[in-house]
């Protein structure tokens, strides 16, 4: 009777401790093209081809810093290509981290440009104080 406690305890912290140290990796980061033209991500020593109006999702990235670049196709009706924004930089991964990098395009007068925005989950701020 007197051991009933301290071994409901026991089982109660091991369970804990055994959910609390989850193996998976929850970090991402998603490329969305909204811009008429291919986009082509060169992120982790791949090559991630983004088509118009899709997204591509990679999941399970370790902590750390990556950098990654951005290629484009310009339309057939476009003239010259430019591009603005976050079309290349370097992403820090904490954990639980998501990042989305949004592609979209204009034209005018025949000049084509892609612009890339980026969004993440952490705080990217530094900390305020009084």
């Amino acid at each position: 009777m007197k051991y009933r406690l301290p071994l409901f305890i026991g089982i109660i912290l091991t369970f804990i401790f055994i959910n609390g140290c989850s193996a998976k990796i929850n970090n991402s980061v998603t490329f969305t093209n909204l811009s008429q033209g291919n986009v082509i991500v060169n992120f982790r020593g791949e090559a991630i081809t983004v088509t118009p109006g899709n997204s591509v999702i990679v999941q399970e990235i370790p902590k750390g810093t990556y950098n990654y670049d951005t290629n484009y196709s310009i339309p057939a009706n476009a003239i010259s290509g430019s591009s603005q924004g976050a079309v290349s930089g370097n992403l820090i991964i904490s954990a639980g981290t998501k990042i989305l990098i949004l592609y979209s395009s204009t034209l005018i007068d025949g000049a084509y440009i892609l612009i890339a925005t980026i969004s993440s989950s952490d705080n990217q701020g530094a900390p305020t104080g009084p």
